[in-house]
C-alpha cells in the first residue's frame, strides 16, 4: 500500500487518500457506523450499488474535458479495478462499476497520476460543474466559458464552504443564449453576455428537477466575470447555513428560496460579503487562448468508398467550429456506455491525429474538437473501424437514460433497456428522424430525474403498476418539455402511465401522429396546439392492465419477472448523526482550521472553525433530544436551550459568538481570534457533556 501512496506528487491528494484508507479501516473495524461512513465515501466519489458489496466510482471531469492521457488513465483504472465498461453521465462524469471498497484508495491514487479526482463527485457537495461541450468552438458564443467553469471548479474543490451541505448543489455554464447546458434547471446557471464591451454572465438561481421540478429564478441579468466567484460563494454560504438538513426531500436550494423568497435570500447573500476572501476574483484565461494543437503525426490521405454514407455522417454528426477550417465530430454513444478497447484506440487517434482533446457531453456522447476539415475523411474511416459513426448525434434518435435498475439503488424500472429498444425502433422504422434536433427523448428509472425526463419533449419515467395482485414495470409518459434558451425552459406534462412493454408502441403513436398532424411545426407547438387531453386519449388504450400478458411482467433487459425493489438512495448522503461522532467531527474541524491558519488560508480556517462551532452545538442539542434542521436553527436553538437557561456560560450569546464570521473580513488576526473562541467553546461543551454523562 505504501508504494502507491508515495507515488502521488500532490501532498494534498496524498493526505486525502491516506485519510480514505484510515476511514475504510475504521469502518471495517466497527469504529464508524455505516450511516456516517456513507457520507464520508460519497464525498470521495464512492457510491453504493444496487448489488451487494461493490461500489460505483464517479470520476469528476469538470465540463467534460479530457485529454488522451487522461482517457487512457481512466481505461487502465477500469481494466484494473472494474469491468472495463465506461459510463458517461448527464453531468459529463465517467462512472465505473463493481469496484471493491478496499481498493478505492489505490484506484484514486492511480487516477491522480494524470490529475483526475474523485473529490465531491457524489454526496452533499458541489457536484461536477458542467458546460456546453461546444464551449470554445461554438459559432454563437460571445466568448469561451471554459476558463470560467474551470476557475470555479478549482475554487470550490476542497473548499470548506461546500463539503457537508444539506444536499447536493449543481452548477452549469452554457456557451451561448441557446443555453445548451440548461441553466434554468441548475442551482446556479451561467449564460455568457458582453455588455458595453465587458464580459460577464446572466445568472440563474435555484432551478432543479427531481420529483418537483422548479424553474430557476433570475439572479442577475449581468454579473462581470471577476464577480462570478464571489457571487457563487455567497450563494453557497447561505445555502450551507440555512438549507434544510433533516428533511431530505426539502433540502435543495429551490425549496430554501421558495421558503425565504428571492429578495430575502439575496439579502442574506449580501450579508455574507464582508466574510468573503475576495470581493472580485480575476480569472486567468490564457491557458484557453493558445493556438490549436497540431497533430503529432501526418494525417494520411484516404479515399471514401461509400460517399453517400460519408455525406450523411457529415450532415448528422459533424459541427462547424468558429475557428475557420476546423470542425468537431460528434460520436453518438448508446446509453453513454463504451468499453476500454475502443476508448484506448480513440485516445490514440485524437492524440496522434487531432488536437488531444475530447469532451463528454450532457447527452452522454463524445465530441472530438479541433479537427481540420481536410482530415475528415481519415477520421471517418478510423471512427468507422470503432463503430463510432452511427448517425443521429444530438437528435431524436439519441436517447438519454440514467442507469436505472441496472445498478442504482433507487431504480424502480429499467431505463437502459427501454432506451435501447426505443433507439432500435427509431433506427429501423423512423430513419427520417436521424437529423431531427427538435425532439429530445429522455428516460429516468425513478422520480429523481437523473435522466432529465421531465424537461424533454418526450420523456419516460420508470414506475410500477398494479394488475390485480401482481405488479408490473411501468412508464409514465411525459410530453411538452423544452429548453427555450437564454435561461428559459418548460417542464413536461405527465400524460399517462402505461406498462413498460408498451413503451415502443407509445412512441410509435406519438411520432406517427406528429408526422400526420404536426403541420411542420416544432414538436412543442404541435403539443400545445393539440393539448394534453388529446395525447391522453390516443394513448389511453395502452394503459389497460386487464389484458396483460406474461411478457408484460418482465422488464426490458431482464429475463425474470419484475420485482419492485427500491433500496436506500445515496444521492444526498443523508446520515444519522450521533452525539459522539459530531463531537469528534467538531474537534476535527478545529484541527483542520488550525492547519489552514498555518498555511495562511485565513478564509478557509475561519469557515472550518465555524463548522466546529455548529457541529459542537448540534451534538449537545441532539443529546437533549432537540430537533435541528439547519445551521441557523442550530445557532438560535443553542441560545434558547443552553445560554438563556444558563446551563452553559459563554459571556455572550452563542449567536453573537458564531456570527462574528459575517461581521469581519477574513484576516489573519480575526482567524486567530475566531479559532481561539471556537476552541474555548468546545472546551465548555465538552465539560458540560462530561458532567451530563456523569449525572445520567
Amino acid at each position: 500500500m505504501q508504494s502507491f501512496r508515495t507515488e502521488i506528487e500532490d501532498p494534498i491528494v496524498q493526505k486525502e487518500i491516506i485519510d480514505l484508507e484510515k476511514k475504510i479501516f475504521s469502518f471495517r473495524n466497527g469504529q464508524i457506523d455505516d450511516e456516517r461512513f456513507r457520507s464520508l465515501r460519497l464525498a470521495r466519489g464512492i457510491y453504493g450499488q444496487r448489488q451487494e458489496g461493490v461500489q460505483m466510482i464517479r470520476i469528476k471531469l469538470p465540463y467534460g474535458k479530457v485529454s488522451s492521457e487522461q482517457l487512457r488513465r481512466i481505461t487502465d483504472v477500469s481494466e484494473k479495478y472494474s469491468t472495463g465498461r465506461l459510463h458517461i453521465t448527464t453531468r459529463q462524469d465517467i462512472q465505473i462499476h463493481y469496484v471493491s471498497l478496499d481498493r478505492t484508495p489505490e484506484l484514486w491514487a492511480d487516477l491522480a497520476k494524470d490529475d483526475i479526482t474523485l473529490r465531491e463527485a457524489c454526496g452533499n457537495t458541489v457536484r461536477n460543474i458542467t458546460a456546453s461541450e461546444t464551449a470554445g468552438i461554438d459559432v454563437d458564443e460571445p466568448f469561451d466559458v471554459s476558463p470560467y467553469a474551470h476557475a470555479l471548479f478549482q475554487y470550490l474543490l476542497r473548499n470548506p464552504i461546500c463539503q457537508e451541505m444539506g444536499r447536493k448543489f449543481k452548477i452549469s455554464f452554457s456557451s451561448s443564449d441557446k443555453d445548451t447546458a440548461l441553466s434554468y434547471l441548475h442551482d446556479l446557471g451561467f449564460i455568457p453576455k458582453i455588455v458595453n464591451g465587458e464580459k460577464g454572465f446572466k445568472i440563474m438561481l435555484g432551478g432543479g428537477l427531481g420529483s418537483q421540478p422548479s424553474h430557476a429564478e433570475l439572479l442577475s441579468e449581468f454579473v462581470p466575470v471577476n464577480q462570478i466567484i464571489p457571487t457563487a460563494e455567497g450563494v453557497i454560504r447561505v445555502f450551507d447555513r440555512h438549507g434544510e438538513r433533516a428533511k431530505r426531500l426539502k433540502a435543495r436550494l429551490k425549496f430554501l428560496i421558495k421558503d425565504l423568497g428571492r429578495d430575502e435570500f439575496m439579502r442574506l447573500v449580501d450579508e455574507e460579503k464582508k466574510a468573503l476572501a475576495f470581493h472580485t476574483y480575476e480569472i486567468d484565461t490564457t491557458d484557453f487562448e493558445g493556438t490549436i494543437t497540431e497533430p503529432l503525426l501526418e494525417v494520411p490521405s484516404v479515399t471514401i468508398d461509400n460517399v453517400e454514407a460519408y455525406e450523411a455522417w457529415k450532415k448528422s454528426n459533424v459541427i462547424a467550429q468558429k475557428q475557420a477550417g476546423y470542425v468537431a465530430i460528434g460520436i453518438k454513444i448508446l446509453l453513454g456506455d463504451f468499453y476500454i478497447d475502443k476508448a484506448r484506440l480513440l485516445a490514440d487517434l485524437v492524440k496522434n491525429y487531432g488536437a488531444n482533446e475530447l469532451r463528454f457531453s450532457l447527452r452522454q456522447n463524445i465530441l472530438i474538437r479541433n479537427i481540420k476539415e481536410e482530415n475528415l475523411p481519415f477520421f471517418y474511416q478510423e471512427l468507422a473501424k470503432l463503430d463510432f459513426v452511427t448517425l443521429g448525434y444530438n437528435t431524436v434518435a439519441d436517447i438519454t437514460a440514467c442507469p436505472g435498475t441496472d445498478t442504482c439503488n433507487l431504480g424502480i424500472a429499467s431505463s437502459t433497456g427501454i432506451a435501447e429498444e426505443l433507439e432500435r425502433v427509431i433506427a429501423a422504422e423512423y430513419p427520417q428522424f436521424n437529423n431531427n434536433v427538435d425532439i429530445a427523448i429522455k428516460i429516468s428509472g425513478c422520480m429523481n430525474a437523473c435522466g432529465q425526463h421531465n424537461m424533454s419533449e418526450i420523456g419516460f419515467q420508470g414506475m410500477s403498476i398494479n394488475a390485480g395482485k401482481l405488479v408490473a414495470p411501468a412508464l409514465q409518459v411525459l410530453l411538452g418539455g423544452k429548453n427555450i434558451g437564454n435561461g428559459v425552459g418548460r417542464f413536461s406534462d405527465k400524460v399517462i402511465k402505461i406498462p413498460s412493454r408498451r413503451g415502443p408502441d407509445a412512441l410509435r403513436l406519438i411520432l406517427n401522429d406528429f408526422e400526420a398532424n404536426g403541420n411542420g411545426q416544432p414538436f412543442v407547438d404541435y403539443y400545445d396546439a393539440k393539448g394534453e387531453k388529446y395525447f391522453y386519449e390516443f394513448l389511453k388504450p395502452l394503459a389497460d392492465v386487464t389484458n396483460l400478458t406474461e411478457a408484460d411482467f418482465v422488464d426490458w433487459g431482464n429475463a425474470d419477472n419484475y420485482v419492485k425493489a427500491v433500496g436506500v438512495g445515496e444521492c444526498a448522503g443523508v446520515v444519522i448523526d450521533l452525539v459522539a461522532t459530531l463531537l469528534f467531527e467538531a474537534k476535527d474541524k478545529l484541527t483542520f482550521a488550525y492547519e489552514a491558519l498555518q498555511e495562511e488560508k485565513w478564509s478557509d480556517s475561519i469557515y472550518l472553525a465555524y463548522a466546529g462551532f455548529v457541529n459542537g452545538a448540534k451534538a449537545l442539542l441532539l443529546a437533549e433530544n432537540e430537533k435541528t434542521n439547519h445551521h441557523a436553527g442550530i445557532i438560535d436553538l443553542f441560545d434558547t436551550v443552553f445560554i438563556e437557561s444558563k446551563k452553559i456560560e459563554l459571556g455572550s450569546d452563542f449567536k453573537d459568538l458564531v456570527y462574528q464570521i459575517r461581521a469581519n473580513e477574513p484576516s489573519e488576526a480575526f482567524a486567530q481570534k475566531y479559532i481561539q473562541d471556537a476552541i474555548a467553546f468546545f472546551g465548555k461543551i465538552e465539560a458540560y457533556r462530561t458532567k451530563d454523562l456523569a449525572n445520567a
